[in-house]
């Protein structure tokens, strides 16, 4: 096992790697930008070291002050946690060149699939049913064209290096393709440095489900079930919860086989999730592979009690799986709510500002992820995500009561700070959500039900 890891992250995430890190008697440091210098996972990793200022591009995302950190404290491992350096394979290549272990998938494969077009291709031939569209990235707008006029509208035009959300564009009809497509071309190269689309078939009134998967290096493979992440607003996720409802059991079989059959396909290590796009009718098609950790990853560890975090840092450290798959008994019903610092009634602007006030809630089976406290002054230089609040109960109804309760204690308050909890627990109140019949479009809709 390793002795020390190094976090590449800040936030909430950066602060659940160290505790578990912490738990396996692993030494750890955070890396911070001078924005975060009094951030909690500062405080409680063995040792900081400041890596530069607040810019991404220049701290987070600068892989010779975050290697330099890495070296000089003596790591032998790094955790990259979502978001920043955890999906790029030459952060990882850079890592296996120092002799320091990447906690995720080797280069190659996240190179594979982290190129979305390239993803699309290699799922295929393993046979994963794959959305109608371009094979690998159009070559401009009138191959975009023509693989309109082959699959029809609605389609949406996504950014080969997209994620987080970002770099899609949904074209209902052909009069908006040109400037659709020149406008997601430009987005992606200013956000991913490559302004390459492909296209697919949008598919209305869909679910957005999940499945959990977990390969070791000596060829073994599960799933941890599926995830449904359908309450979305502008394609980034506000609630989760793990079991989907209104399921049938032979297609979450079909869609956990899937994906553990995609994930061997291409010699996957560590933890990936495989996100499918599910249709009224029930057909279901994958959207994308993740190479990394899941924001919503903790309802998983509630219904199935197994430490994602834990099984990352074993995995990387060569250890088999410890468990198959006739051992993974999901029980119960876990629900995530994402509180951001975001005001619904400005179509989710961010509204960051101090923290005066920050009680999380408690009570039986309440698990709050956060960094924050009061006094944290949450800033424009990063996401809005001020606390996971996530609970656990034997059924659904029994979950959804248990997480009004929790987000009814909530406190946070904060000068000029707004939050998401008040439509989080509008939304858990909806007679869809409540009925299990929310899709993607869920809350835009309920949006314009607001503003009538």
């Amino acid at each position: 096992m390793f002795g020390t890891v190094l976090i590449a992250n800040r936030g909430e995430i950066a602060l659940r790697v160290a505790r578990t890190c912490r738990e396996l008697g692993i030494r750890t440091v955070a890396v911070h930008s001078t924005a975060d210098r009094e951030s909690a996972v500062v405080r409680f990793a063995d040792e900081s070291v400041q890596i530069g200022p607040p810019p991404a591009k220049a701290s987070y995302l600068h892989m010779p002050s975050v290697m330099e950190a890495a070296l000089r404290t003596g790591a032998d491992a790094i955790h990259p946690g979502y978001g920043f350096l955890s999906e790029d394979p030459d952060f990882a290549e850079v890592c296996e060149a120092h002799g320091i272990t990447f906690i995720g998938p080797p280069p190659h494969v996240i190179e594979k699939l982290g190129d979305k077009a390239l993803a699309r291709a290699l799922m295929a031939e393993a046979g994963l049913p794959v959305l109608p569209g371009s094979v690998g990235a159009v070559t401009g707008l009138a191959e975009a064209r023509k693989v309109a006029d082959e699959i029809g509208y609605p389609l949406i035009l996504k950014a080969v290096a997209g994620g987080g959300g970002r770099g899609i564009a949904v074209v209902r009809a052909g009069d908006q393709l040109t400037q659709a497509f020149r406008q997601t071309s430009a987005h992606a190269r200013a956000v991913f440095g490559d302004d390459r689309l492909y296209v697919e078939r949008f598919v209305e009134d869909a679910r957005h489900i999940e499945v959990q998967v977990l390969c070791d290096r000596h060829g073994a493979a599960v799933h941890l079930g599926e995830r449904d992440c359908s309450v979305q607003r502008r394609y980034q996720k506000l609630i989760e919860e793990a079991p989907a409802p209104n399921l049938p059991d032979a297609l979450r079989t079909e869609m956990c086989d899937a994906a553990v059959r995609g994930a061997l396909a291409v010699g996957y290590v560590g933890a990936a999730t495989f996100e499918f796009v599910l249709a009224a009718d029930g057909a279901f098609h994958l959207m994308e592979v993740n190479c990394r950790l899941q924001v919503e990853h903790p309802v998983t560890e509630m219904t199935t009690g197994i430490d994602l975090v834990r099984e990352q840092l074993l995995i990387a450290a060569g250890l088999p799986l410890g468990f198959e798959q006739k051992d993974v008994t999901p029980r119960g019903w876990a629900i995530e709510s994402r509180v951001n610092a975001e005001d619904p009634d400005q179509d989710f602007a961010p509204a960051p500002g101090l923290l005066t006030e920050f009680v999380p809630p408690g009570g039986p089976f309440v698990r709050v992820d956060s960094h924050a406290y009061p006094g944290w002054l949450v800033g424009p230089d990063y996401d809005s995500l001020l606390a996971k609040t996530v609970v656990w109960a034997p059924d659904r109804d029994q979950a959804l009561a248990r997480m009004d309760r929790a987000l009814g204690e909530f406190r946070v308050e904060g000068r000029g700070l707004r939050t998401t909890i008040g439509f989080l627990r509008e939304i858990l109140a909806h007679p869809a959500h409540r009925a299990g019949r929310h899709t993607t479009g869920f809350v835009a809709e309920m949006a314009a039900e607001r503003a009538k």
